[in-house]
């Protein structure tokens, strides 16, 4: 499909008051909005390792002096039994 003149534009766009775009245009903000949501999924997975690390630092600095390492095992393995799904 060939893309629209200004004029083509303008006209299907009166009375609506919408902007439109090309094909190319659209492709372009859709390259950007993927490029943007993956450096943010990027930045939430990092930092929910780092959370999950510290929470199984803790339970093993808590437990280390009173039991066994499969104890210590065993509970950070069942620290949220629902992510094991």
């Amino acid at each position: 499909m060939a893309e629209m003149s200004d004029f083509q534009k303008q006209f299907f766009s009166k009375g609506t008051q919408n902007t439109l775009f090309t094909q190319k245009e659209f492709d372009e903000a859709l390259e950007a909005a993927k490029a943007e949501i993956i450096v943010m999924a990027v930045a939430a997975t990092k930092d929910a390792i780092i959370m999950e690390r510290e929470a199984c630092a803790k339970i093993v600095a808590e437990w280390a002096g009173e039991n066994d390492v499969n104890e210590i095992a065993k509970a950070i393995l069942n620290r949220i039994p629902s992510q094991r799904n």
